[in-house]
């Protein structure tokens, strides 16, 4: 089957990543861009004028190269022709969270200095405190404030070290830190997943993921562009919608969430995925018996990989080879892991470390953070991602948990994810997130939340003995608390950090 070779990254404007998605555009200017509710709603020919006149409307408001933008607004077309007009323009496009608040927005527009702040009707951005420009854009596109530009403003030449987007992390520990990515970040790592995910001339994508994050945004999104895949948009996920789309994609990406709830739909077999070639996972850990059960019901095997908001993607298991349950993969091409020991030398074949990670992927560092973008990289510059890992004879990389989620109960290290994965293996679990709390004797003790399947009777006895007999003593939960779903966040993250919150007088009220 043929495929679209992009242009070099060597070519005309080439350091701006958009040029690599115009080059498209103009080849296959009359194949649909976006797709809604199975009606084309916009050719790549009409995406590259949109894009022209909403960078020229940048220009119009103040925005000049190098000027960030801040855009709260919900998943829409027009919020997608407003990221690419940013790229376009050279300004810096800073999507924020639709969930964030005002208090919250406070800090992000204080740190991130824009030009212009960007928000949909009814979200906290729209009456913000801001002294700049602001701009309001509804879902719908005909009324986007660009539409009666007649100029177009052209590609704008750029170093592929100039900045692109930059992206707050979760903040899960403290104030969230910008991760500044450049144009040369984007166009490498789209270039990569592009040949490592063997993307072809004729693929469409079904988009059901949000844009305020670097799944939905630099991997779902960017790996269309650069081909001119017509994609089938959608502004939110929803089965049913879904399900409609699926016999017309051939490529999907999701979060987990997704796979469990199309897997609870008795429609989603075998044949309703006959013509995809492709579903991705990612952005939070897919169990394994979620793996096992979509391979079982559709024959496909779930690729899963592994990225972070400072180095966009960076391993992947194969598209040709073995994936394995569990396992996020080799390195990506180009990009160089490690894993390293507490003692600082590079951990042994299966044993935990900290991840760490070097390439062109990586981000140029935090905005206005210096002193942490030093923290975070070692001497021989690879970047310190503070998640535990482990590495195969193959290379493949498994992710154990977070540093911050280590737990060291009696001086003993324990890694929640060797400890959920045993719970997870019990009937009746559907998962389980296993946390440090404060102990008087151990410093911290090991607990597991765990959400039962619906109608299951399982209880804290039945887990507890489970463990007993595949863990040792220092590893196992000294309580088990069963509820029936554990809290996440938009992307499909389990919230441990509210978690340990929710229960760090565990203790010392069985003390009291």
């Amino acid at each position: 089957m043929a495929q679209y070779t992009p242009i070099s990254e060597n070519g005309p404007s080439a350091g701006n990543v958009f040029a690599l998605f115009e080059s498209a555009a103009i080849a296959h200017s009359e194949r649909s861009f976006l797709v809604v509710d199975t009606k084309p709603l916009m050719s790549y020919s009409d995406m590259l004028t949109q894009t022209g006149q909403a960078a020229a409307w940048l220009r119009s408001v103040g925005v000049d190269v190098g000027d960030r933008v801040v855009v709260q607004a919900h998943k829409s077309p027009a919020s997608v022709v407003l990221y690419l007009a940013c790229l376009r323009a050279g300004a810096v496009f800073i999507p924020l969270n639709t969930a964030y608040q005002e208090s919250e927005l406070a800090y992000f527009l204080s740190d991130a200095e824009p030009s212009l702040v960007v928000a949909s009707p009814s979200l906290p951005a729209e009456t913000a405190p801001f002294a700049g420009a602001r701009a309001i854009i509804s879902g719908d596109l005909k009324a986007a404030p660009w539409l009666h530009f007649e100029d177009i403003l052209p590609t704008v030449p750029l170093q592929p070290s100039d900045p692109a987007a930059i992206l707050y992390t979760s903040g899960t520990t403290g104030r969230s830190k910008g991760a500044v990515l450049t144009h040369g970040n984007l166009s490498s790592n789209v270039m990569v997943l592009g040949k490592a995910w063997h993307w072809q001339d004729n693929d469409v994508l079904l988009h059901a993921l949000p844009i305020f994050h670097a799944h939905g945004l630099f991997v779902a999104l960017h790996c269309a562009l650069l081909h001119a895949s017509p994609i089938l948009f959608h502004e939110r996920f929803d089965a049913d919608a879904v399900l409609r789309d699926i016999p017309s994609a051939t490529v999907f990406m999701g979060v987990p969430t997704f796979y469990t709830r199309l897997l609870a739909e008795a429609a989603f077999d075998k044949s309703l995925c006959a013509g995809i070639r492709l579903f991705v996972s990612g952005s939070a850990p897919l169990l394994d018996t979620t793996f096992e059960e979509f391979e079982q019901r559709t024959g496909h095997f779930i690729l899963e990989r592994y990225g972070m908001t400072e180095a966009l993607m960076v391993t992947s298991n194969p598209y040709d080879g073995p994936r394995i349950a569990g396992s996020v993969g080799p390195a990506l091409p180009g990009i160089s892991v490690r894993v390293v020991a507490e003692n600082g030398a590079l951990a042994k074949t299966g044993e935990p470390g900290v991840l760490e990670m070097k390439g062109p992927n990586m981000f140029s560092g935090y905005w206005h953070n210096p002193e942490k973008t030093a923290e975070d990289h070692t001497a021989d510059g690879y970047f310190i991602s503070g998640d535990i890992a482990t590495e195969d004879e193959a290379g493949y990389i498994r992710i154990v948990g977070r540093a911050k989620d280590l737990i060291i109960s009696g001086g003993y290290n324990v890694y929640p994810k060797e400890v959920e994965m045993v719970i997870d293996a019990i009937e009746g679990v559907l998962e389980s997130a296993v946390i440090g709390v404060p102990h008087p004797d151990f410093g911290e003790g090991v607990i597991a939340i765990v959400a039962r399947e619906h109608g299951s009777s399982i209880t804290a006895d039945d887990v507890a003995m489970v463990v007993k007999g595949e863990l040792a003593a220092f590893k196992r939960p000294k309580t088990a608390i069963i509820v029936d779903e554990l809290p996440r966040n938009t992307m499909g993250k389990v919230q441990k950090a509210e978690l340990r919150k929710l229960h760090q007088d565990l203790f010392a009220r069985a003390l009291a």
